[in-house]
């Protein structure tokens, strides 16, 4: 009995002390000077996968919750259109380009054609040169009588209608030249509509190549906003991810404590999800415009304070190491550290998984 009684009193003591100890253990530790806590929750930034140009989604290849790379492709669009489309374009360079031979060469006939009305010009004006020495020698021989004045008429006509030849021939030098810029203005505009195909060619493989949906970093899909079938404008949202390599903890600090917090302070974050980590963050953010407390907090004494955001981020080369194990949306609590000098108490030094 005597030795009964004994066990029963040492169960007693033993589940007092650790009943006590737990206690002890769960009870919240008080902040030594220098320092500040607060609660709040993990964030990231958002990204919306959306179309570029309009149509309908043929496939989503991602599920929410799941974890994806920079440039993984999420999404494919239908590109029936835009392939159509690149045919049409690649037909019109073709034509554009059998355009600029055909300048070119229409060129290459007025410049022969202005050579050869060059060629007239001096046979013509050789021609006026004889004329006119023919006519002056007439003139003299009338005045001497020995010739008729029919001679003197019919070599003044053949004078002037020489003279009349030689400017025929220079308009159509004149005529050539006007032909040869017409042709060259048409072989520049057709080379412009090999450059307006060649950009339209660009222009449709990349919405070509943007009808499949990449992600621009490493994250986490977040929600399906559409789904295959769907017609979608340019711009529509096809889902919703959040950036892992931009993570962070916003949280609330009164304004006595929010006055002494420094730019790139010292900040170390306790997850309710797993309290045995300490995850080591810096201060990114402090609002220059005091708030009321968020609605999160529970006692009237603090939702009647004026409260300063902050923001404190996690170092990006970090959670490159853990990236796939970071979740968004985590409440916890962020303890920053006010005074330089202070050192962490021993519960706060940093634990990461392995």
């Amino acid at each position: 009995m005597t030795t009964r009684k004994w066990l029963l009193w040492t169960t007693v003591i033993v589940v007092g002390v650790l009943s006590y100890l737990g206690w002890k253990f769960f009870q919240p530790r008080k902040l030594a000077e220098g320092f500040a806590s607060s609660n709040g929750r993990i964030e990231a930034v958002e990204i919306d996968i959306a179309t570029k140009t309009e149509g309908r989604i043929i496939d989503v290849l991602v599920d929410e919750g799941d974890f994806v790379t920079a440039g993984q492709i999420l999404a494919r669009m239908d590109t029936e259109v835009l392939m159509a489309q690149l045919r049409e374009a690649r037909a019109q360079l073709r034509q554009a380009r059998s355009a600029v031979e055909t300048a070119q060469s229409i060129v290459v006939q007025r410049e022969s054609e202005k050579a050869a009305a060059q060629s007239v010009v001096l046979q013509r004006a050789a021609e006026l040169d004889a004329a006119k020495k023919r006519f002056a020698r007439t003139e003299i021989l009338v005045k001497k009588q020995a010739a008729s004045v029919e001679d003197l008429d019919n070599d003044r006509a053949a004078f002037y209608s020489a003279e009349a030849a030689v400017n025929a021939a220079k308009a159509n030098v004149a005529a050539a030249d006007a032909a040869i810029t017409t042709a060259k203005s048409q072989v520049i505009e057709s080379k412009a509509s090999v450059e307006a195909s060649k950009a339209r060619i660009e222009r449709l493989r990349a919405d070509i190549d943007d009808s499949a949906l990449k992600s621009p970093r490493d994250g986490r899909v977040q929600y399906r906003i559409a789904q295959p079938g769907e017609v979608l404008g340019a711009g529509g949202k096809v889902l919703n991810m959040v950036d892992l390599a931009d993570v962070y903890m916003t949280f609330f600090l009164p304004t006595a404590a929010a006055g002494r917090v420094k730019m790139g302070a010292e900040v170390r974050l306790v997850l309710d999800a797993a309290p045995q980590y300490v995850i080591p963050a810096r201060v990114s953010f402090v609002a220059d415009v005091a708030q009321f407390t968020p609605k999160t907090v529970e006692t009237a004494e603090e939702r009647q304070k004026l409260m300063f955001r902050i923001k404190a981020q996690i170092d990006p080369e970090l959670l490159k190491q853990h990236i796939r194990s970071v979740k968004t949306g985590l409440p916890g609590m962020a303890y920053v550290r006010l005074d330089p000098q202070a050192e962490w108490p021993a519960h706060l030094e940093v634990r990461l998984t392995q």
